[in-house]
């Protein structure tokens, strides 16, 4: 009995000395994941104010995350209780509403400096100045909050509905004009902005009674430099998110950031486990070899070559997520001059892209076409499908109705202004209509004939753009309707410049050159297109409007869908969705390509990832871990 009680002894304590080496599981690699990206890098962390190139949100999205107001794994928008201690809401008797919020005790940047309510004012309060303005900042804030069109516009020293109460408390006003809201809780959301490093010594942001105002030197030539510093600054950055950038090479197209030890976590107390990410730039052709010989580690969010994947994952080593896309890929317009201008032209080129094959053959299976500024991931769209099913133009192949479409619009000439016979069809245009576009002809009377040449601006490396030279560019059907498209190769940061017509980038990019570009958009939450469509030349200015399409109807229905109905009426918002998109769909100021399942591939070591619609990598790897170096 006394062997049999030691027999048994020994077989309790092999088998909890065989857990305790089950549970302890050996890391097989190091705590990094290298996460790779078709989008290059541009270092324009610059708080999306100017452009919000994909790669470079990211890497913004890993440093910045002390948000009042943030969306959790659904694309729901809450109070943040991590940064929020309490917050409060007012309706005023003059129609505006107050936002009132408490900020916990505790909250730091990455360097240890505590951070101020003043700093979560900051921001705000630069993008209702008209400074702000002059330094290509792209904001509507100073017509949201009250006293910041004054401010704005220099009648006023100070943003009256901006207050702050104590050093933990603040206040923001919003303006009667603005409400009701849809989205009415994301006025709350204000995040901090480092004043010393943003403007320099000297800078200060005061309340003495009236409203917030910058103390200082605050004018472009005083702040203008170091703004422009700060916003591509890679070296000692000053953050609050869960990583901190340590390096960012410019000619590799690579960032590496390390943990915050600072950082409190999300909005669920979750903080990262996985020590290092590091973003580098992957090429279609290159991405699997690289991904098999450990090269690079994630993909994320992948479109095409799908099946390289599953393949992938099939042979063992590699584990996958999908997901629902909220966002598409899009051939955008730009609508204020060229051949572009005319909705003929955009329905024709609708109807020369075989659009159901392309979405077939890229997305391999995995995508489907869409016919509006909606994806597949979106609860709007999956409440409308019927009624977009009935009322949407799906713009079929049609290559003679293409040309019928372009002939009732007056294409009809040769370029010497004789009726049509072959190669590139004219216009006749008014001296408005031909603008400086370089394509013209003048003949001896003095009109002005307009070529159908179309400047295609593509980005290197793209698959997108590739498939769209074989099926739309070189398509023997366009060629036969009387259309040439010239497409120029570039990178996709000279591409946005260009749409953006960004001046601060260079003289040549303000002019006017391409009439067509390929990308892509990804939608938030909160789905506001209102200002997108604006005709206000001092917003167009800002940025506002990048399809220069101007149409009074389609602009008020883009604001009437987010300030037309409160944020209860479900109801309301939905109706006047569908109709937005509906018209939209009719002026075509882009071609949608698709809409698709998104699959994010990773090695199986990296455990409890999961991505969603609203939920994205900067997201999921808080939550994710390598094996061996979890809790």
């Amino acid at each position: 009995m006394k062997n049999f009680s030691r027999i048994l002894v020994f077989a309790l304590v092999a088998a909890l000395m065989f857990t305790c080496c089950a549970v302890a599981e050996e890391p097989t690699h190091e705590n990094s994941i290298i996460y790779a990206s078709t989008t290059e890098l541009s270092g324009d962390w610059g708080r999306a104010l100017w452009t919000n190139n994909a790669s470079d949100k990211l890497v913004r999205d890993l440093m910045d995350d002390h948000g009042t107001v943030v969306s959790d794994q659904t694309g729901e928008y809450l109070i943040n209780p991590t940064i929020v201690k309490e917050y409060t809401t007012t309706e005023n008797e003059d129609g505006t509403k107050t936002f009132t919020i408490t900020l916990n005790d505790g909250l730091v940047w990455n360097n240890g400096d505590p951070i101020t309510v003043e700093e979560y004012v900051a921001e705000t309060l630069f993008c209702c100045s008209k400074v702000a303005a002059d330094l290509g900042v792209k904001s509507t804030a100073y017509m949201t909050y009250a006293g910041g069109q004054e401010y704005f516009d220099g009648t006023a020293t100070t943003v009256s509905g901006l207050r702050i109460i104590d050093d933990h408390t603040f206040s923001a006003t919003v303006v009667a004009e603005k409400l009701p809201y849809f989205y009415e809780i994301t006025y709350a959301g204000f995040n901090p902005m480092h004043i010393k490093s943003w403007f320099g010594e000297g800078i200060t942001v005061k309340d003495d009674g009236e409203g917030c105002y910058f103390d200082g030197d605050f004018t472009v030539d005083g702040i203008g430099a170091q703004v422009d510093a700060e916003r591509f600054n890679s070296t000692d950055r000053v953050s609050a998110g869960p990583y901190n950038l340590v390096e960012f090479d410019k000619e590799s197209l690579q960032a590496t950031l390390t943990i915050n030890p600072n950082y409190p976590g999300n909005f669920e107390g979750q903080k990262p486990s996985i020590e290092k990410i590091v973003v580098v730039k992957t090429t279609t052709e290159t991405w699997a070899d690289s991904m098999k010989t450990g090269g690079i580690e994630f993909m994320d969010s992948m479109t095409d070559d799908v099946d390289t994947a599953m393949d992938m994952v099939d042979e063992g080593g590699f584990a996958y997520d999908t997901f629902d896309r909220a966002g598409y890929g899009k051939l955008m317009f730009q609508c204020d001059f060229g051949p572009t201008q005319f909705v003929s032209v955009r329905h024709a080129l609708a109807m020369l892209l075989d659009r159901t094959e392309f979405a077939n053959t890229f997305c391999s299976g995995w995508g489907s076409v869409v016919n509006g500024p909606y994806g597949t991931g979106m609860w709007q769209y999956q409440e409308s499908e019927e009624v977009f099913d009935e009322k949407l133009n799906s713009y079929p192949y049609d290559a003679q109705g293409a040309v019928d479409v372009l002939v009732a619009d007056g294409w009809t000439l040769n370029a010497d202004g004789t009726e049509y016979t072959e190669g590139i069809r004219y216009k006749k245009v008014t001296e408005e209509e031909a603008g400086t576009y370089v394509h013209n002809v003048t003949l001896d009377d003095g009109t002005i004939l307009m070529p159908l040449i179309i400047e295609w601006s593509s980005s290197e490396n793209n698959p997108v753009s590739e498939l769209l030279s074989v099926m739309l560019a070189n398509n023997p059907d366009l060629t036969a309707a009387g259309i040439q498209i010239n497409q120029t190769v570039m990178t996709f940061t000279e591409l946005l410049n260009y749409m953006y017509r960004d001046a601060s980038q260079g003289d040549k990019y303000a002019v006017p050159t391409y009439g067509m570009y390929n990308l892509a958009t990804g939608f938030t939450p909160a789905y506001d297109y209102s200002y997108n469509w604006t005709s206000d030349p001092d917003l167009v200015a800002q940025g506002y409007n990048q399809n220069y399409l101007f149409n009074d109807e389609l602009d008020k229905l883009s604001m009437d869908m987010v300030y037309g109905v409160d944020s209860t009426d479900t109801e309301g918002y939905l109706k006047l969705f569908q109709d937005y998109i509906i018209l939209w769909n009719e002026l075509l100021p882009e071609i949608p390509l698709y809409s698709n399942i998104y699959v994010s591939l990773f090695p199986d070591w990296l455990e409890g990832y999961d991505q969603d619609s609203f939920w994205d990598f900067s997201s999921a790897i808080l939550y994710a871990n390598v094996a061996g170096y979890g809790e």
